[in-house]
């Protein structure tokens, strides 16, 4: 395991955690969560299409069964950014960030009703302590007494997201590239948003203050999307996905932190303690994949 893989998985968690602080300055210009969304995705689908045809034009094709599966990645990658901002616009960055950091606990439970992937008791474990934790951060334990809609709009983030995986990882078994993949799913995800989000309000809100707000702009699509993305695919060449998957926590403690240090938000105990059992959740996941894949390899 080298130094330099986990630096980058580091890095990328760090990026992705910054997601917050862009939607904390950008809402003041007039930007509505499907208008960042819209902006996120236009700006990453661009820089990935620049990227693919410098690397190599081929990766632009793809099939109608792909199409339809990309669709599917764009959609709930389009669901997850929108219902992820607003929910940051309204119970704040670190309770909307762990609420849709559950994802990968349904996408276990999706695995297992989908795609056949057994049920163990590490799973079951798993499954508790994202229960107990979201019960924490999201106030039922504790009475933090949060927005209803806030808290939806959290867990719908996760169920997005959820699915989002669900149709990558479809589309990867099938042979697509990661990079081809990425860059539909952003297409589609920018298509969807823009539809949605009245674009010429868009335009509107970078004209309130042009620098500032394209600066911004471009900061969303790139920081928060194409840079860890690149880096999260150089650090899966020398980590397996597993550990990968492990260290990526970072994106929920970085976006945590950032959103008390920089965003004076404050964190109640049982928060923290919701926190913490959402985190181990994942990790046992991910540590569950990690060895069930070695497993395999080594019956091969």
């Amino acid at each position: 395991m080298k130094i330099k893989a986990l630096l980058l998985i580091v890095a990328a968690g760090v990026l992705w955690g910054t997601s917050g602080i862009f939607v904390h300055y950008m809402t003041p210009y007039g930007f509505t969560s499907l208008q960042l969304t819209a902006v996120r995705g236009t700006v990453s689908v661009l820089a990935m299409a620049i990227l693919a045809l410098a690397r190599k034009p081929s990766l632009l094709r793809a099939n109608r069964i792909e199409l339809l599966l990309f669709a599917g990645c764009g959609i709930g990658f389009f669901g997850t950014a929108a219902c992820y901002y607003a929910a940051m616009q309204v119970i704040g960055v670190p309770t909307a960030v762990m609420l849709m950091y559950t994802a990968p606990v349904l996408v276990m439970l999706f695995s297992i009703a989908f795609l056949g992937e057994r049920f163990s008791g590490f799973k079951m474990i798993a499954l508790l302590c994202m229960l107990v934790g979201c019960a924490f951060v999201s106030g039922v334990i504790g009475n933090l007494g949060l927005s209803p809609i806030g808290l939806l709009l959290g867990v719908l983030s996760a169920f997005c997201y959820a699915a989002y995986n669900v149709f990558t990882k479809v589309a990867l078994r099938r042979g697509a590239d990661p990079l081809t993949t990425t860059l539909y799913t952003f297409l589609f995800m920018a298509v969807a948003a823009i539809l949605s989000s009245r674009p010429i309000e868009i335009v509107s809100n970078l004209q309130n203050a042009p620098v500032a707000a394209v600066l911004w702009s471009l900061g969303l699509g790139i920081v928060t999307s194409v840079l860890p993305y690149f880096l999260y695919a150089l650090a899966l060449r020398e980590l397996p996905a597993g550990t990968a998957s492990a260290l990526s926590v970072v994106e929920p403690m970085a976006a945590t932190l950032f959103s008390v240090l920089l965003l004076g938000e404050r964190l109640q105990l049982f928060s923290c303690i919701g926190i913490v059992l959402i985190l181990f959740a994942v990790v046992l996941l991910s540590l569950t994949d990690r060895d069930r894949k070695q497993n395999k390899e080594r019956s091969n």
